[in-house]
């Protein structure tokens, strides 16, 4: 299986991870603290907008998957573990994965807020059923489009250990879109 398909598969288990984490924090939310997920957690100063509570639930599922992710890819994906120390690929893998987060805090945004072109529309996500459900879909479309940027900038970024050997590049192993 190339790295990619490895990537993929992994990045499958974290899109199952991340969409648990955030549905069930979408329900605790709900049910339990009686918040809904289009409420508003707390304003942005000095501007119109506000984080609201689904933007909590897309970072907690994204550290969540973040982590797990990191952990399978650096001993299947790319066999690096043995190359690097655990920090010094897991804060470039994460911040990574924040600066795809903060893109997907504008889509998320841009697929919820009701004037955007990009909104889903109410007539068929009315949050009716959970398949319904506005934000579990926006959710999933976040993801669907950050992961190849994702993908692109762990390769050469994250793990380049495995590729180079001690950061000697005569000695590479890999190329980096193998």
């Amino acid at each position: 299986m190339t790295q990619l398909g490895k990537f993929a598969l992994v990045g499958g288990i974290g899109v199952i991870v991340n969409q648990t984490i955030f549905v069930l924090a979408n329900i605790v939310g709900r049910d339990l603290l009686g918040v809904r997920d289009r409420g508003v957690l707390f304003p942005i100063p000095f501007t119109e907008f506000n984080i609201r509570n689904y933007h909590l639930y897309m970072l907690l599922g994204f550290l969540v998957a973040n982590l797990g992710n990191f952990l399978l890819n650096r001993a299947w994906t790319f066999k690096s573990d043995k190359h690097a120390s655990f920090w010094r690929e897991y804060l470039p893998f994460l911040a990574v994965g924040l600066a795809a987060q903060v893109v997907g805090f504008l889509l998320m945004t841009l697929l919820m807020n009701p004037t955007s072109p990009l909104c889903l529309p109410d007539a068929i996500f009315d949050d009716s059923s959970g398949l319904r459900t506005k934000s579990y879909w926006a959710n999933l479309i976040v993801i669907v489009c950050v992961t190849p940027v994702n993908f692109l900038l762990n390769k050469v970024w994250t793990f380049r250990a495995i590729r180079s050997k001690g950061d000697n590049p005569e000695e590479a192993v890999d190329s980096p879109l193998e």
